[in-house]
Formats: structure tokens, sequence, C-alpha cells
């Protein structure tokens, strides 16, 4: 392994984390699809920036950015509170009209600046480790690293500081404001960062694997915890195996790296959605499986325990009489007096099935709670 593709890697791990780490709190907050908004409406605000400074690596783009980005969730909650544009249509509308004005301020005055379009949509980290952090003379490794490192650990000391505050504003902001802890301030500073991060990883990865992942490993841990810790774990994990992953599928296949990262992101939620634990579709079908059975072997007891003592208790407790009376086909009725009979529910006498005594106690508990 060469020290560029180290650095390719490197660099794509930090962006990784940096996209992962606020983006848990914009999944949970239902609100993914402002990172695809905030990804692509802070154009205007790096071109803004770069008429200032003259400076593609000029810190003041990650403020002009952020200042876009702010004002695309102003506006978009300004739109939603009127009551006449619904969420989704306002970032619509919002995103594609700073972005818009983007591209139309990028092709009018910097068309001779490696600022263009493809690179805001696909970027290229192929080129991250040629852009370089000089200082005194010493050659201190690609830029990209440091200024989406140090975006990075800025969303993880806030998070660290204001987490229980971040938490309570999350899952119950009404409570969150009687409690004094100011939910609108965290939530303007939640999307500030977000959109430091994006201006952050612009140049190197583009909007496109920014949104990949800000919301794709998020949503992906969320299949695997109901913790907000492990959340946060886990979607860290997965957007670094992400990163590195894609990056030597492309080298592989020798194809876009950002393409072929934000395609592992979607590879990694396909296959947690089938066989995560307790959520994947999987897991739901053997849940669904398995209170089939349950409900079967409930009305199996409840049926014994109903004509139990009864004059026809002897031709309605037979397991051939099962099928007509609870229409049931004859290997699923047999499966299900299987079943029960293992669960010491029952036991047969004869051609007849006799409840036990913890039958008779499933069977009450039933018709109770029915």
């Amino acid at each position: 392994m060469s020290p560029f593709q180290l650095e390719i890697q490197l660099v794509a791990a930090v962006v990784a984390v940096a996209c992962a780490l606020p983006g848990t709190f914009l999944v949970l907050r239902q609100m993914a699809m402002m990172s695809d908004a905030i990804s692509h409406a802070i154009l205007p605000g790096i071109v803004i920036g770069f008429f200032l400074t003259g400076n593609l690596s000029s810190p003041i783009l990650i403020l002009g950015g952020a200042a876009t980005g702010l004002l695309t969730v102003v506006l978009v909650e300004w739109m939603r509170k009127t009551n006449r544009v619904r969420e989704d249509a306002a970032i619509g509308l919002v995103f594609s009209a700073l972005f818009a004005t983007g591209v139309i301020l990028i092709a009018r005055y910097a068309g001779d600046v490696h600022l263009d379009t493809d690179a805001v949509l696909l970027g290229e980290l192929a080129f991250a480790p040629f852009d370089r952090l000089e200082i005194a003379g010493y050659d201190l490794g690609p830029q990209s690293l440091y200024s989406t490192g140090s975006v990075g650990l800025l969303c993880a000391a806030f998070i660290m500081l204001f987490y229980k505050e971040l938490k309570l504003a999350t899952f119950d902001s009404a409570l969150c404001a009687t409690l004094g802890f100011l939910p609108g301030l965290l939530h303007y500073a939640l999307m500030g960062l977000i959109s430091m991060t994006a201006v952050a990883a612009f140049d190197a990865v583009g909007s496109i694997l920014v949104v990949a992942l800000m919301v794709g490993p998020p949503i992906s841990a969320y299949l695997l915890t109901n913790r907000l810790d492990r959340m946060i774990l886990y979607s860290i994990l997965l957007a670094v195996t992400a990163a590195v992953s894609g990056y030597w599928i492309a080298y592989l296949l020798d194809a876009s790296i950002a393409g072929c990262m934000a395609a592992i992101v979607g590879v990694q939620f396909g296959i947690l959605l089938c066989v995560a634990p307790n959520q994947g579709l999987l897991a739901a079908w053997q849940r669904r499986k398995r209170q089939r059975w349950q409900f079967a072997i409930k009305m199996l007891v409840i049926h014994l325990l109903q004509h139990e003592g009864t004059p026809e208790a002897e031709r309605e407790c037979r397991v051939d009489h099962l099928q007509e009376h609870l229409a049931w086909e004859k290997p699923f009725a047999a499966n299900v007096v299987s079943r029960a009979a293992a669960q010491r529910l029952l036991y047969p006498v004869g051609e007849s099935l006799e409840l036990t005594v913890t039958g008779r106690e499933l069977a009450r508990e039933a018709i109770v709670h029915h």
C-alpha cells in the first residue's frame, strides 16, 4: 500500500466519522432530507467565500457555507410555519433555489477556477493527497484531513458537552423547553455543525457522498440498537467500514471512489434491513411465525378448557376433531398439538387430549386478557 493510498483512506475515514456524528441526530429527528438540502445549499456560501478571499483553502469558505446552511434551515422552518407548504416541499424549494444560485455564480464568475459542478456533486478523493498542508517548510499531509478532522473534533466535542440536552431535545423537545434547555438554540447549533461538516467534506468527497455518509450509517445503526450511545458508535463503525471498503472496491474496479463508498453504504443498509437481530425483515418474519404458533396454541388450550368435564368432551377433545371445529388442516393441527405437548400444556389420553395444570392456567389467562 502506497502512502497516497493510505492518505486517501485516512481522509475518507475522517470524513465518514465527521458526517456520522451529527447525522445520527439528524436521522433521529426525522430530518434526513435536510442533509441533502444543506449539502447542496451551501454552494453559494462557498462561492461567495471564495470571492472574498480568492483562496479555496480559506476557512472563510467553511463559515460562508455554514451561514448558507443555516439560512436553508431558517427558510425551511419559516415556510413550514406558514402552514401553506409542507416540510418536504419547503426543503425542495429552498435547496434547489440556493444550489441553482451557486451553480450560476460558478458558471458566471468562477469558470477558470477548480470549483465546478462535477467537483461539487462527486468530489474526487484521489486528488486529496495532492493538496498538502505545509507549515514552515514541513509537509503535514493532506489539507482536507485537517479541515474535516477539525470539524469532526468540533462535532464530537459538541455532542459530548451537550449529550443529555441533545438527547432530551431529540426525543422530547417540549420537555426540553420546559426544563429551560433551549431546544431551538440546540437545533440551530446542530444544523450549523452539519453545514460546517458538509463544507469541510465538500471538496474531497462531494455532496453526494456527504449525504450518503450522513444518513446511511445512522439509519443502518438504528436497525441494530435502540440506545443512543450505541447508535452513535455503530454509525461511526459502519461509516468507516464503508469508506475503507469502498476505496478498495473502487481500486479493483477502477471506478469512482465516492460512488463506490456510497454504494457500500447502500449495501450495508440492505444487508442489515434483512438480518438485523430485532428490526430486520428476517427477525420480523420469525416473530410473526412465532406469534402464529403461540396464538394457535392458546386457541387449542381454550378449546380444551371450554369442553373439559362436559358430556361432549370425549368428541370435542379428540385430535381429529380439531380440523373440523377450528378449521385447521391436519398437518397444522398435529404440529400445534405437538408444540403444546412439548411445552407441557397437554398430554394425550387415548384419542383425546387432556390439559395439564399449566395448560389450564394459560387458557384462563388468555380468556381474561381477551
